[in-house]
């Protein structure tokens, strides 16, 4: 736990709104979400700016979760030329043909499902992983998977809040 801001946290506070807003849009598309992250500035330690981003998140309603989860490309299709998306799904960077064309129909199969893309903390997970997380999600009810998205975008959040308050030249 973060007891004193660290070099990025102290940027983050002091930064001008328009950038803290463009950095936290970076993290996690939804307006709603940045702006509550926002208007609560300065946060005294990382662990004040996840509370914060929880709370958030654990408030966000229907249309605030379909706005986050379309800054989110596919599994297993990060967007070109963007190092977060590709970081995050590493996972399935390696996998075999066969593993990246099956979780490209699942991918298609949960859209169809629920109406927006399967969203997933891929961090450290193998492409194997997701694939059997999407399997599983699929028989989920709407109310069910919005809920897990929540969840899911609330570990996403953190993780690249994380890399925002801890890098120097963030």
């Amino acid at each position: 736990m973060t007891t004193k801001p660290t070099p990025g946290l102290t940027r983050f506070n002091t930064s001008p709104d328009s950038d803290a807003l463009a950095a936290l849009h970076e993290v996690c598309a939804s307006s709603a979400w940045g702006s509550k992250l926002l208007a609560q500035r300065p946060y005294a330690t990382t662990e004040a700016l996840f509370l914060a981003s929880d709370a958030a998140t654990a408030e966000l309603t229907a249309e605030d979760l379909a706005e986050a989860m379309a800054g989110h490309p596919p599994i297993g299709r990060p967007k070109p030329g963007d190092p977060t998306s590709s970081r995050e799904q590493s996972g399935m960077a390696g996998a075999p043909e066969a593993l990246k064309a099956e979780m490209l129909e699942l991918n298609l199969t949960y859209q169809e499902t629920f109406g927006h893309v399967f969203l997933i903390c891929a961090t450290g997970r193998t492409g194997e992983q997701m694939r059997d997380a999407v399997r599983e999600r699929i028989g989920n009810t709407p109310e069910q998977e919005r809920e897990i998205v929540r969840t899911e975008l609330g570990k996403i959040n953190r993780i690249r809040l994380t890399r925002l308050v801890e890098e120097e030249n963030a």
